[in-house]
């Protein structure tokens, strides 16, 4: 399925730690995270334990340096495995919480939600199909989140502590 390579050392250097599944505490594996090495599949890394804290997806490729992959810090603690989707993409987002207010459809993916769905704020939405990653700022930028197929009411549903949506994109790398 997918493989991801913890090391503690920048430039894949000290002791490392191998991952082919979700774990929800890596903290007995090692004590930080300078670099990383994907050698297949496609992960989401955590800062904290229990898949909290800022989320980093990591697609295929090393990441000699946490600024390589965005990071606020050396601190990893859990990693989920995205497992590989090959069918149709459909999100649904929501003006309100509890998906009221005004609704759009997306299959595909967004560089600036305020350019197309007329809104700044994302209060719910509901994934129907495939995966994605919300992210803060438009163009791609700022923290990530993970959403797979699912109703999320809220937007601390998706772990945001905003409902500010600025992008978003089908995770398509498998």
């Amino acid at each position: 399925m997918g493989k991801i390579i913890f090391y503690e050392d920048r430039n894949f250097q000290g002791r490392s730690y191998e991952c082919s599944s979700d774990c929800a505490d890596l903290h007995s594996f090692f004590s930080q995270c300078n670099s990383i090495r994907v050698e297949n599949g496609c992960f989401m890394i955590y800062e904290w334990p229990n898949y909290t804290g800022h989320q980093y997806f990591m697609k295929k490729g090393d990441y000699p340096g946490f600024h390589s992959w965005m990071g606020v810090s050396s601190s990893i603690r859990s990693c989920r495995v995205i497992p590989p989707y090959r069918g149709s993409y459909r999100l649904r987002l929501y003006e309100k919480a509890d998906f009221n207010g005004h609704m759009m459809e997306f299959m595909d993916d967004c560089s600036s939600v305020s350019d197309r769905f007329h809104h700044r704020h994302v209060y719910s939405c509901k994934v129907l199909d495939g995966y994605w990653i919300f992210y803060e700022y438009p163009n791609y930028r700022g923290r990530q989140y993970f959403l797979k197929p699912g109703q999320y009411r809220r937007y601390r549903d998706w772990c945001a502590t905003c409902s500010i949506v600025g992008s978003f994109r089908r995770i398509t790398d498998f």
